[in-house]
């Protein structure tokens, strides 16, 4: 989807409709961008909230925010260990 607003119920309908298990703001767009630029791309994301329309309360910003801060240490951990496996399998390609 695109960014930076959160998705409408309607958006969201739509997503499962088309298969979709998540949504995400600018994942895609970066994507599209960094293969045009010839850059191989590992997509890793954190998942702060459900989507709208799925809990019977709106989505809260401040709850987003708190979300992303309360996984910051175990997503800093899951990404070191993805880089430094890239890091040992790109070492053994030379």
């Amino acid at each position: 989807m695109n960014g930076p607003s959160y998705e409408s119920p309607a958006e969201i309908r739509m997503a499962r409709l088309l298969g979709a298990d998540a949504v995400g703001m600018s994942t895609v767009p970066e994507v599209i961008v960094a293969r045009h630029c010839g850059i191989r791309v590992l997509g890793i994301s954190s998942i702060t909230n459900m989507a709208a329309g799925v809990l019977d309360e709106p989505i809260s910003h401040e709850d987003v925010l708190a979300m992303g801060e309360k996984v910051r240490e175990p997503f800093r951990t899951l990404l070191s260990s993805v880089i430094d496996h890239l890091t040992e399998e790109e070492s053994q390609r030379l």
